[in-house]
């Protein structure tokens, strides 16, 4: 079964983190808590843990997100956990990487497996769907 939808950031708080030993890179590694809001088939909200090694002026990095859902994909409600990361150069998306987490699905969505992704069209508006199955 495949969900489609879009989602809003909501909040984005950085959160302070001193790594120990601390390591100098060619990039600043931060950490930041975000909340998304979801509509269309995929309806609800998320909390997410997102850390990222990134340079704001160029653009260039990767991040890496784990999102707690709750809401419903498809019409059928419940919660589930799904990971992704991908990797930029500034003006492209790579490496992408999506997965609904196993074994993190409740109520009309237990037992979800399944795999996504995320879009950003040019007008800013981002998209995300699920090619899920419900075991």
């Amino acid at each position: 079964m495949r969900a489609t939808g879009t989602f809003s950031v909501k909040s984005f708080i950085p959160t302070e983190v001193t790594p120990d030993p601390a390591i100098a890179t060619g990039l600043p590694v931060g950490i930041s808590q975000m909340e998304k809001q979801f509509d269309g088939e995929i309806s609800g909200r998320s909390a997410t843990l997102f850390t990222a090694a990134y340079d704001q002026a160029s653009g260039v990095g990767t991040y890496l997100a784990m999102e707690s859902f709750e809401g419903s994909l498809n019409g059928r409600a419940g919660a589930f956990n799904f990971v992704h990361s991908a990797s930029t150069t500034g003006t492209d998306r790579t490496d992408g990487f999506f997965s609904i987490v196993p074994g993190s699905g409740t109520g009309e969505l237990a037992g979800i497996t399944g795999k996504g992704d995320i879009a950003i069209d040019a007008d800013g508006t981002h998209r995300i769907w699920f090619d899920y199955e419900l075991g």
